[in-house]
């Protein structure tokens, strides 16, 4: 190799590879400083992208535990309510079948009438009182049947009675009921579920002074069907009588959970409480009375019925707080996995890192001493070669 004074080609050589091991230990050093093995998107171009993708998905999924845990709190908050209001119904059955005895005289019964119309008002007090986070939760809550529905507004010819909802969304549900087959489809062009009636009638209608429920349990929609000679009936139902009718739930207030990471149906929860006050048009108390005989004995009737549909509103909170406990146990799966597949492409991994930096500062070291030798070593020997210095 010529001797050249202009150019020191071995320092350029051993200074690129100088730089090259510098940039390896600031490299090493940041990994280890932050704990991360992609600092900037230079690190793992392709990498950085899953990453940030991963890191969205996420922490959408640590919201939607939150969103659950929260929804949970709310429901337990409704059907704690519901429970004091089932005890207060409880004792309006008493004082109705206490009053119902002819041991009682008209003055007595005025006492217990008394006592009657408190907590039926006290009843009322308890669902405006319930509220979560500044919303009433037992007045009517999330969404609601629209009454102008075909299926509810000619009720004297499919002879519905009544209509739950209990965690169906909104939108217009279109029967399909066809005469002899003992079926009735219910849909929305999203959502369709058939069920096989035959078990629950009569033949091809409801027995005589009956009610029956259609329950369409994937959508979240109850049905009841009244036979002939029902006193709150206007009709009575037979196969086919619903074919073309419509039934339209509207958008409440509340009672939508966000419990999935993305803007689909499926990761929303809908959740309804119709108004459950004593005055309500669900429990229907407002003129039941125990002041004498005859209306003491109706109300006994009147007060197991609502008994009976607060207690199903209790089941069907009941079941979605189970629902959304399935729901967080699934989504705290999805987290730690998820979490594991963003460690694996983001997090540095130590003893690399330690490994790496190690021989990275031995070549630095190494290539620092080298630099100076070949700067000197040259120099010398053009030296020696001009005579200027004694071999």
């Amino acid at each position: 190799m010529p001797l050249r004074v202009n150019s020191n080609l071995a320092s350029n050589s051993v200074l690129r590879q100088l730089n090259v091991t510098t940039r390896a230990v600031d490299s090493g050093l940041e990994r280890l400083a932050s704990g991360l093995r992609i600092n900037r998107a230079a690190d793992d171009p392709a990498g950085l992208s899953v990453r940030e993708s991963l890191r969205a998905e996420l922490s959408g999924l640590q919201v939607n535990t939150r969103n659950a845990e929260l929804a949970n709190n709310l429901l337990q908050t409704a059907e704690g309510s519901l429970n004091e209001v089932n005890s207060t119904l409880i004792r309006l059955r008493e004082l109705a079948v206490q009053s119902s005895s002819s041991t009682l005289s008209d003055s007595n019964r005025s006492s217990l009438q008394a006592e009657f119309g408190h907590l039926v008002s006290e009843v009322d007090r308890i669902a405006q009182s319930t509220t979560f986070n500044d919303q009433v939760l037992l007045t009517g809550f999330g969404n609601v049947v629209d009454p102008a529905s075909t299926v509810v507004a000619q009720s004297n010819i499919t002879g519905i009675t009544n209509v739950a909802i209990s965690g169906a969304p909104s939108g217009t549900f279109n029967f399909v009921d066809s005469v002899s087959d003992s079926e009735i489809t219910l849909g929305n062009g999203q959502i369709t579920q058939t069920i096989a009636v035959g078990t629950i009638l009569d033949g091809s209608t409801v027995a005589t002074g009956t009610q029956v429920v259609a329950n369409f349990d994937r959508i979240g929609i109850q049905v009841t069907l009244a036979g002939a000679n029902v006193a709150e009936a206007t009709g009575s139902f037979s196969d086919g009588d619903l074919t073309g009718t419509q039934l339209v739930i509207n958008s409440g207030t509340g009672g939508s959970f966000q419990i999935g990471p993305s803007d689909a149906a499926f990761n929303r929860l809908e959740v309804s409480i119709p108004d459950l006050r004593a005055t309500g048009t669900e429990l229907n108390l407002s003129t039941v009375s125990v002041d004498s005989l005859t209306t003491a004995r109706s109300a006994i009737t009147s007060v197991d019925s609502a008994i009976t549909k607060v207690s199903q509103e209790r089941g069907n909170l009941g079941a979605v707080q189970n629902r959304l406990s399935f729901n967080l146990s699934s989504t705290e799966n999805r987290i730690e996995q998820i979490a594991a597949a963003e460690s694996v492409i983001s997090d540095a991994d130590i003893a690399r890192e330690i490994t790496s930096l190690t021989r990275s500062q031995v070549l630095q070291q190494g290539a620092t001493a080298l630099l100076v030798q070949s700067q000197n070593l040259q120099a010398a020997s053009v030296l020696r070669l001009l005579g200027f210095q004694q071999s």
